[in-house]
């Protein structure tokens, strides 16, 4: 079952495309010939060896000396490789951070509408970072700024949770919400 010289894209050297004199093998007493065991090998012996079972003899480590193989089914195992990576990103979970900005002297309607903004992205379970932008001489009104940004987060509690309290960073006084777990 000896595979031809693998193609390009492929990240291990298998078989003759093997260019070390001698090899270390590994797991190769692992359901099948117990007599054999992990040690280094010439790499005619472990050719023959993974040959006369019908597997391959893939390069797992080539930085060191000798370079590290295991003899097994190559496609089965880049099979396995790309159904665990598949998994593993399936798993991951993506949280985008939506912004909400507004002035410290905001009217009653248009802070409505923010919450409802706000509400609609803590729903689908985005974060929220919510930011008071200061212009010009309306710096004077930073305590003004922190009470709109908790009124904010009240009016939002049964959304989101707070994650951050204000923080002023140069002009701008922000906050970040955090969708609360809906079960």
């Amino acid at each position: 079952m000896f595979r031809p010289l693998p193609r390009k894209k492929e990240k291990h050297r298998i078989n003759t495309n093997i260019d070390s004199s001698k090899v270390r093998l590994v797991g190769i007493g692992i359901g099948g010939d117990s007599s054999l065991k992990n040690g280094i090998y010439s790499i005619q012996e472990a050719l023959q060896i993974a040959q006369s079972k019908e597997l391959d003899l893939v390069e797992m480590n080539p930085k060191l000396d000798p370079p590290v193989c295991k003899i097994l089914d190559y496609k089965k195992f880049l099979y396995e490789q790309k159904k665990k990576k598949k998994q593993f990103k399936a798993k991951q979970v993506k949280v985008n951070t939506k912004e909400i900005r507004f002035g410290p002297q905001i009217g009653d309607h248009d802070g409505k509408v923010k919450i409802k903004s706000a509400e609609k992205f803590l729903m689908r379970g985005d974060k929220v970072k919510v930011f008071v932008f200061f212009k010009g001489r309306s710096i004077v009104y930073k305590d003004q700024g922190k009470i709109k940004l908790l009124k904010f987060a009240e009016e939002i509690e049964e959304y989101g949770r707070v994650e951050q309290m204000p923080i002023m960073e140069g002009k701008r006084m922000y906050m970040i919400l955090a969708p609360k777990k809906f079960s």
